[in-house]
């Protein structure tokens, strides 16, 4: 035996500094560089956000359009890629799309082997821009339909939507989605961030450093959560025109028997929060806005029902991706999809944190402890 501390899953470890983000205990609120992402979701749009998260600051008007010019620019789903996409099977799940994306457009970048500060910085955009050209066609190609053209005259969000669906979305939706975005950017040390961050240590490159945390966010206990979030609710089963009250009845009988039974039910608690996740009422007030719009009140009846039965059984609060889940149903993403969504918006903070580590870099090499057998001979 040894005296060894261990933590398991590097709970309560602090590996180093970062200025990115951080939860701030007193207010309970998720910090961008200092700003609140409540404030930041009612002023700003994610292309802003972006911008703060790599240069450190909010951008000028003249900072913005120059920046949204160069997202803009790389959009377009290259006839390359597109072709690799293709040759992956329709029931690959679509992170895996995304992870092989992210590979290729590193592969084939103009500057793959130039990790400086503005090679980084430039294949960050080139990245952000492409990955909902990625999302997009992926989802249209397993319902048998073709790429949309980008357009160049939307912002981020209005067009992410418009090469998934075709179609203009309304206003109400538009900002939804960047609210979504904007919420799903960055949060500090999390397991596709360190991951991320421990590629970087080794001075491979950023594209490397963004496929890998893609692998780790693929997971179900870190970015699937939204995914199981709906998975849960088609289990209960969504039946359109049910009244709230009576979709609320059958979602809190069935998490009164799912916690019975012990069954692990996602979107719920975080290791970070201890008063529920600051992110959890920006985004449930977008749910409430799409839940309005889209006349679909049975799906606000399963929400409440679930988040009041395990509160009054656990006392445990729902995390962002309980709220995320149900609004991209709504807006008519695949299940699938949710966490590729993840991806799209993710990309600006695990790039922060790869320029961020390796603008001061030591190599990510924790010790394990031993606990097998003695030496021994063959």
């Amino acid at each position: 035996m040894t005296d060894t501390e261990i933590r398991k899953g590097l709970a309560g470890v602090v590996v180093d500094f970062t200025a990115v983000s951080k939860v701030n205990p007193e207010t309970n609120s998720l910090l961008y560089r200092g700003y609140p992402v409540q404030q930041l979701t009612a002023k700003c749009s994610f292309e802003e956000v972006a911008y703060l998260l790599w240069n450190g600051e909010l951008p000028t008007q003249q900072q913005l359009a120059e920046f949204t010019a160069l997202e803009r620019a790389g959009r377009a789903l290259a006839p390359t890629l597109q072709a690799i996409i293709d040759a992956l099977p329709k029931n690959a799940h679509p992170m895996d799309v995304c992870r092989t994306a992210a590979s290729v457009l590193g592969a084939r970048h103009e500057l793959a082997e130039d990790s400086s500060p503005e090679a980084n910085m430039k294949k960050a955009i080139d990245l952000w821009a492409a990955m909902p050209a990625v999302v997009a066609y992926d989802q249209r190609r397993r319902h048998g339909q073709g790429a949309i053209e980008p357009r160049d005259d939307l912002g981020y969000s209005a067009n992410f939507l418009w090469m998934t669906f075709g179609e203009e979305q309304v206003p109400e939706v538009v900002k939804a989605f960047d609210v979504s975005m904007i919420l799903y950017a960055e949060h500090s040390f999390n397991a596709s961030t360190f991951t991320a961050r421990v590629i970087a240590s080794t001075l491979s490159d950023l594209h490397s450093a963004v496929t890998g945390a893609i692998g780790a966010l693929k997971g179900p206990l870190h970015g699937g959560a939204n995914e199981a979030v709906m998975y849960t609710f088609d289990e209960i089963g969504i039946r359109p025109q049910e009244s709230l009250e009576e979709a609320a009845a059958r979602a809190k009988a069935w998490m009164e028997d799912a916690l019975a039974r012990k069954k692990k039910v996602m979107g719920f608690g975080h290791r970070v929060y201890k008063q529920g996740d600051s992110r959890v009422p920006i985004m449930k007030e977008a749910l409430d806005k799409m839940i309005a719009h889209y006349g679909r009140p049975e799906l606000l009846g399963l929400y409440n029902g679930l988040e009041q039965a395990m509160d009054e059984a656990k006392n445990i609060k729902p995390n962002v991706d309980y709220p995320a889940g149900p609004a991209y149903h709504l807006m008519g993403f695949d299940t699938a999809t949710f966490t590729p969504l993840f991806v799209a918006s993710r990309i600006t903070g695990w790039t922060a944190h790869i320029m961020e580590q390796q603008s001061s870099n030591s190599l990510i090499r924790p010790l394990g402890e031993y606990n097998g057998h003695e030496e021994r001979a063959v």
